[in-house]
Parts: C-alpha cells; sequence; structure tokens
C-alpha cells in the first residue's frame, strides 16, 4: 500500500540490498515452477520497511496477482493475537496464570485423561492437575487437535466432529463444551502439544471481558494499532482483495484450489477461532510485529509492558527444556531441537541445536497456509511471509527464509 512501502535505503539499515534479492529469487523459483501459487514478504530492521516484495498469484485461476494489500488466511498466526489479548487481560488483574480455568469455564471441572484403549472404548482416569490459564498459553493443557492424525485423542476429536473444520452451527462456546467432554492427552503440565488451546483461551478473553473475541480484537488491538484489514469475516466489498485457498498432498497435483475451507472468512463467523480465524494483510501483520519488538508501544498506543512482553517471550517450558524434548512429535515443518515456548509464542533457545541462523531469544509463529513470522529483538528485526498453501509442512519455507534474511545482514 502506498502508506507502508520500503521506507529506507537498506543499507542505512545494515542491510544488503543485492543480498535481500536473494529471498526473491529463491521463492520466486516455488512460484514458478508450481510449488507455490505466489508469495510476499516484508522485512523491516529499525522500524523501518527495507524490503517487501509481491511475486505470484493472489488467484491462479482468474489470473489474479499478489498486490500490497491482498488479504491472507493467516490461520495459527491468530494465536499470538488472542495470546496478546488474554496477557492485556492479565495486566488489569483479571486473572492469575495458575487460576484453574475451571473458575470460568466450569465445563473444565473435572477433566479425564487417555491411558489407554481405542477410540470406540478409550480408558481414562481423572486429571490429577487442573487446567490452568498458564497451560492453555503454552499448549501443555493436554487439548489435541483432530487433524494431527498420530493419537487416539486426535481420533475422538474428529469423531466430534472437529478435524479442519468445527461441526456446522456451532459458536465457540459450544465447541469448548465439546471439548471439555473429550479426555486430554496427557495430564495438565506434563508434556507440550499443539492444540485447540488457543481457542480456549479467546473463549475465557470473552467470558473475563465479557465481550465476543471480535469485539475485543478490534477496540482494544485492531484499532489501536491500525490493523484495518484485519478481521475474522472479510467484507464483500474487499473480497476481491482476499487470496485463493490451496493445498497439496500425496496423489494431488502441486496446488489444488480449496474453496471449501478458504470460502470461509467470506461468510459471518458462527465461532470466532482465536487460534486459527483470522485474515490480515502483511501490512497491518507488520504493525502488529512492531507493537511487539517495541514492547507493546507502537504509535503512541501501548497494549502491554516491556515486562510483560519479556516474560512472554521467554521459555515457560518446565526445566528450560526445548520442544524436541517436551513435545509431542507433530508433523512440522521446523526443527523443535533448541527451541522453547513461551506464552502464545515459540522461542529460539540455542540456533546451533536448531541448525539455523538466528538470535536467540527470537520468537515467531506460523499458519497451516504456510504463512510465518519472526521478531528478534537482539537485530531490531521482524520479518512477516505470506502465501496460501497448506498444509504448512509441504516445503521447509521457514528455515530457508531465515537464511536468506540473517545472510543479508551485514553490520
Amino acid at each position: 500500500m502506498a502508506d507502508f512501502g520500503i521506507d529506507i535505503d537498506p543499507g542505512e539499515v545494515g542491510l544488503d540490498p543485492q543480498r535481500l534479492g536473494r529471498i526473491d529469487a529463491h521463492f520466486q523459483r516455488y512460484v514458478d515452477d508450481g510449488r507455490l501459487p505466489g508469495f510476499q514478504v516484508m522485512v523491516s530492521r529499525h522500524g523501518r520497511v527495507a524490503h517487501f516484495s509481491s511475486y505470484g498469484l493472489a488467484d491462479i485461476e482468474a489470473g489474479r496477482a499478489i498486490e500490497p494489500d491482498t488479504i491472507f488466511r493467516i490461520y495459527s498466526m491468530s494465536k499470538p493475537v488472542t495470546s496478546v489479548a488474554a496477557m492485556m487481560l492479565y495486566e488489569q488483574g483479571a486473572f492469575e496464570l495458575t487460576d484453574p480455568i475451571s473458575k470460568w469455564l466450569p465445563e473444565f471441572a473435572a477433566p479425564r485423561v487417555y491411558v489407554g484403549g481405542s477410540a470406540t472404548k478409550a480408558t481414562t482416569v481423572p486429571a490429577t492437575e487442573p487446567i490452568r490459564v498458564w497451560h492453555l498459553l503454552t499448549h501443555t493443557a493436554g487439548l489435541t487437535y483432530g487433524f494431527h492424525n498420530v493419537h487416539v485423542t486426535d481420533e475422538l476429536y474428529r469423531k466430534a466432529g472437529f478435524a479442519l473444520d468445527t461441526p456446522a452451527g456451532y459458536d465457540l462456546g459450544q465447541c469448548v463444551q465439546a471439548w471439555a467432554e473429550l479426555p486430554l492427552a496427557f495430564q495438565p503440565g506434563s508434556e507440550w502439544l499443539y492444540s485447540v488451546a488457543t481457542d480456549v483461551l479467546g473463549r475465557l478473553v470473552e467470558i473475563v471481558s465479557g465481550q465476543p473475541l471480535d469485539e475485543f480484537f478490534h477496540r482494544f488491538i485492531f484499532e489501536p494499532l491500525g490493523m484495518t484489514d484485519t478481521t475474522f469475516t472479510v467484507d464483500p466489498e474487499q473480497q476481491h482483495r482476499l487470496a485463493a485457498l490451496y493445498a497439496t498432498g500425496p496423489g494431488l497435483p502441486k496446488t489444488v484450489r480449496y474453496d471449501k475451507l478458504g470460502d470461509t472468512v467470506r461468510n459471518p463467523q458462527q465461532w470466532l477461532s482465536g487460534g486459527g480465524g483470522l485474515a490480515s494483510t502483511t501490512r497491518d501483520y507488520t504493525r502488529f510485529t512492531w507493537m511487539l519488538l517495541r514492547g507493546g508501544l507502537l504509535d503512541g498506543a501501548r497494549l502491554l509492558s516491556p515486562r510483560t512482553l519479556r516474560y512472554m517471550t521467554r521459555n515457560h517450558l518446565p526445566g528450560n527444556v526445548d520442544l524436541q524434548t517436551f513435545g509431542r512429535p507433530i508433523n512440522a515443518e521446523v526443527r523443535t531441537d533448541g527451541v522453547g515456548f513461551g506464552l502464545g509464542f515459540a522461542v529460539m533457545l540455542d540456533a546451533a541445536a536448531n541448525k539455523t541462523i538466528a538470535s536467540e531469544g527470537e520468537f515467531n509463529w506460523g499458519g497451516m497456509a504456510s504463512t510465518a513470522f519472526w521478531v528478534d529483538p537482539a537485530e531490531d528485526l521482524t520479518v512477516v511471509f505470506m502465501t496460501q498453501l497448506m498444509p504448512s509442512s509441504t516445503y521447509t519455507l521457514r528455515p530457508q527464509l531465515r537464511q536468506l534474511v540473517y545472510q543479508s545482514l551485514i553490520d
């Protein structure tokens, strides 16, 4: 967009323009040979946009190019937004991180934990520890996702109608009620497993704040940060800017249009997924990363204190272990060696163990359609990458993007 293009010579912020060009050259090959429909990337340093490029198509069938204001489904990049919302309420004294969530969600008063058996005859035992607020923020609650396809509890979620979507007509409260009736994959706090925990956290935000999640986001996050195109539902007059969603997998061509899931954001949402429901633009999400990088403050709007953000972006896994040690294996496109997890973000603990050029203390996450972002306080750097191909585990885009961005830093 006119107000958010490249606004600094890259050399003035320690970036080599020729080396930055390697980012585009590399990912253009993904588009040219049909692996990706298109992509957009923004690299900012010291609060200035040093690199902003688009290549390929937002809609292959329509021949519509990716533009600076193209809208993308960001899926799990919604999670940091929900985590920020929750911690804004935490800063108001609304709850403690150690509070049992059953204080507001009584359906979780007596969770049970899977210990054996099949999906048709599962054996469960009572949870020995309540699910606490920090468990939701760190994905250590014992909840799961139906699409993992690796555990009996995943199958139970699918049998209940939770795969990539939710049962027809369910709102967020009904989804949370249904999840509470399913067994946990493990005792709360004992392991890490990527899950619907952030959706449950979104419901907690609704109950504690007394507002629907979309209203809370708009009033207290998107409007203050000037994130004018970030929403659960893309308005009809803006849908011409929405990229199409594509998918690939075994037995499929390189990309197949996936309107069944992609059209969800075109219609008013029955359930507001704080874990994966938002659509946004590269510009908007970069503004969100700038707020994170600047300790909760952007253009005079303070969402969080610097100390809260530093606390959120440290490793909260018990014993300061990494995800490789504490997490359950899932089909991911990134290594988990040397990576911890904070309150809503993955956190780089040991770049040598991770075998990726990065800074310790960098925090990040990505989305199901291969979008990604990271914030590097040590280098005063943020990066946002947008595309629309699922699953995100198809290619190792994120580590490739890292090595290409960091090799361009020359100061």
